[in-house]
């Protein structure tokens, strides 16, 4: 049975980890097993939700007594998500779609711990506009950091920030893919408070 207070991160994103190492609570990492295919006419922030909530569930029934993290993010351009590439051909149609024209990516984090019978999840959207890049630009860009593993194809913590002309959020950690505003208010609801551990 897990301790009151161990906390796992339902993932094995380095994106999210590294997030969360930030908040200096000493954490583990395990891979939830969910099926991320949206469901029929789902929309992007309501599959977001889902699929935080579901890995956190998925990772605390086998840990009922930790306080278990989930997160997930799904980028939005006018209603059709857009998810991981994979593959270069995939990010190159998914930043050609995306120029010129805004982007909200929608971050959801859900926190759960079956001994404390917390079920919590919050969302944080964050506003991208995307400059109007040429095709030499993109490819030069995914040839510099290769984000086929970023939803949207761009890494605005890194090079992926010359693509873009603004970003609106309250909670900027949200776009690199785990909110840590809305992570922190959640975890003190459960009980741990990262500034009083």
């Amino acid at each position: 049975m897990s301790s009151p207070h161990r906390l796992i991160l339902a993932s094995t994103s380095a994106y999210r980890r590294e997030l969360l190492e930030r908040l200096r609570l000493p954490f583990d990492t395990i891979a939830p097993d969910v099926d991320e295919t949206p469901l029929p006419g789902e929309q992007p922030a309501t599959l977001a939700r889902r699929l935080a909530r579901a890995k956190a569930e998925d990772v605390a029934a086998a840990h009922p007594g930790a306080v278990v993290i989930g997160s997930d993010q799904v980028a939005d351009l006018d209603g059709m998500p857009l998810g991981k590439p994979g593959d270069h051909a995939r990010a190159v149609a998914q930043l050609r779609a995306m120029r010129g024209r805004t982007v909200v990516f929608h971050t959801a984090v859900a926190v759960r711990c079956v001994a404390r019978s917390v079920s919590t999840c919050e969302l944080a959207n964050v506003t991208v506009r995307v400059r109007d890049v040429s095709d030499d630009d993109i490819e030069r860009y995914l040839l510099a950091e290769r984000p086929y593993d970023c939803a949207g194809s761009a890494k605005a913590e890194g090079l992926g920030i010359a693509l873009l002309s603004a970003i609106e959020s309250d909670d900027p950690t949200a776009l690199i893919g785990l909110p840590l505003i809305h992570t922190c208010a959640l975890l003190r609801e459960a009980g741990i408070d990262p500034l009083n551990p």
